[in-house]
């Protein structure tokens, strides 16, 4: 079922810019096969998992190499005519909408791993490689990449949206373990920021500002990463509670006590029975935290010894252990299913979500009264926290031919992040700004803050051809 029309002050700047004939014609000339207009592949190209839809760019361009974006933007800016970078289209706010029209530039090719430095723990790839293909391509290695955000997302789009997901309370985000950047800028022009050292002092930090900047500065075409050793001992354990309360209590416990975990997820008791459903798993309908542990065999006995002691003066109880990939895999696959499974228990549903993230010792505080309001409101829900670092997500269930229901999930997304910003915290821990978020990132940093941003917006890309429309209107 395709997803109704946003409104429109969820859709800022929503106007289709003319692509012209001779534009579609210089693409074709150029890129043979590699450039469509078939209706299908456009709208392939013209959607996301967010909850809103717009209509299809007017042409995709099937990039495999830095010389095609380049060439690809190049054309585009003789025209005027927006480009919006593709990898595999699992944002979640919009990102991908062609709110302006224009042309899509698809990377999804352009996924070699093109230099592992185990010695230096760095590895470059291009845009297109998965998390999980990098995984496999350098395991041999002994070592592996952490930024885990569920979805198998495309590292170009995870550098774009500077995600972070399961691993970010022990790795950090896509932020901290981004070195380097190769961007094809607005005017089509190659550039390169920072370099495999793991600090320098050397100008304005180019590489943050694309990291987060969400293809509205440029297509990123290469990025250089930090890996990690893949630790001695690893195991993961899944412990229920009477409560909500109870779970989120144990979880600031243990990051207040300085306990080294590496993962701790919680699932609340609607998430529990809708996984349950979907993956034919028999797991208590309690809330529950999902935790791992990394580090030497005496290192890992100890870290889970005494996350057991807290959770036990909290109510838990339950706690199932897991030491082999095979268990392991098998728990953690609940939490990955968790969106698929909120979507197939609605069938016909979209999902409206949000992330808020706030500092650790407010999450109790901002958690219970989302859930307070989510339970009295009526509407379906599901809840997924990486509560280690103060961050959680709603997915709030919705017929997308009631508008009443898009109206009720919007008003709960919306006290939701109020109160959040009210904690101090932030609108956005990892989906990014998008369409959805544009006027809490104002109420978030303030006008003066955004237009700065705009001032750059403009700077570098003085035609208003990458990806406009996101993160902020001009």
């Amino acid at each position: 079922m395709n997803a109704p029309t946003a409104p429109a002050h969820l859709l800022p700047e929503v106007h289709q810019r003319a692509t012209p004939d001779a534009l579609l014609a210089a693409l074709k000339a150029r890129f043979g096969n590699n450039c469509s207009t078939a209706l299908v592949v456009r709208e392939q190209h013209g959607r996301d998992e967010s909850s809103f839809s717009a209509p299809p760019p007017s042409a995709v361009v099937f990039a495999e190499s830095t010389c095609d974006v380049a060439d690809a933007v190049k054309l585009a800016g003789q025209f005027a005519v927006p480009v919006i970078p593709f990898g595999v289209g699992s944002s979640l706010e919009g990102h991908l909408l062609a709110v302006q029209g224009g042309i899509s530039i698809d990377v999804s090719r352009m996924n070699q791993v093109l230099a592992v430095h185990a010695d230096d723990l760095t590895v470059t790839v291009q845009p297109g490689v998965t998390r999980k293909q990098l995984n496999e391509a350098i395991k041999s290695t002994g070592l592996f990449f952490p930024i885990d955000p569920g979805a198998d997302a495309s590292v170009g789009g995870m550098a774009a949206t500077r995600a972070s997901g399961t691993n970010a309370v022990r790795y950090g985000t896509m932020r901290e373990n981004v070195l380097a950047l190769e961007v094809v800028t607005a005017s089509g022009e190659v550039v390169r920021t920072g370099t495999r050292a793991k600090k320098s002092s050397a100008g304005y930090d180019l590489t943050r500002l694309m990291v987060g900047s969400e293809g509205t500065l440029g297509v990123i075409t290469e990025v250089t990463l930090k890996i990690y050793p893949l630790p001695e001992a690893v195991s993961a354990a899944i412990c229920f509670f009477p409560s909500i309360e109870a779970a989120v209590r144990t979880t600031i416990q243990v990051i207040q006590l300085g306990v080294p975990i590496a993962r701790v997820e919680l699932l609340d008791h609607n998430t529990v029975r809708m996984v349950n459903t979907y993956a034919k798993l028999n797991l208590r309908q309690e809330p529950l935290l999902l935790m791992e542990f990394h580090g030497s065999p005496a290192s890992v006995k100890e870290q889970a010894e005494t996350v057991q002691e807290i959770a036990s003066e909290h109510g838990g109880k339950a706690f199932e252990w897991a030491e082999t990939p095979e268990e392991r895999t098998r728990l953690w696959a609940a939490r990955h299913n968790a969106y698929f499974a909120a979507v197939q228990s609605k069938p016909g549903c979209r999902v409206i979500s949000t992330d808020t993230c706030v500092p650790i010792s407010r999450l109790a505080d901002c958690l219970l009264d989302s859930v307070a309001e989510a339970d009295a409101s009526g509407i379906p829900y599901f809840l997924v926290g990486h509560v280690g670092d103060g961050n959680f997500h709603f997915g709030y269930l919705l017929d997308p031919n009631i508008p009443q229901e898009r109206e009720t999930a919007e008003a709960l997304n919306h006290k939701l992040v109020a109160r959040a910003l009210e904690l101090e915290g932030t609108c956005t821990g990892e989906h990014g700004v998008g369409l959805h978020k544009q006027d809490f990132l104002i109420s978030e940093t303030g006008q003066g803050a955004v237009e700065i941003m705009r001032t750059i917006k403009r700077a570098l890309d003085p035609n208003n051809i990458m990806n406009p429309g996101k993160i902020f209107s001009l």
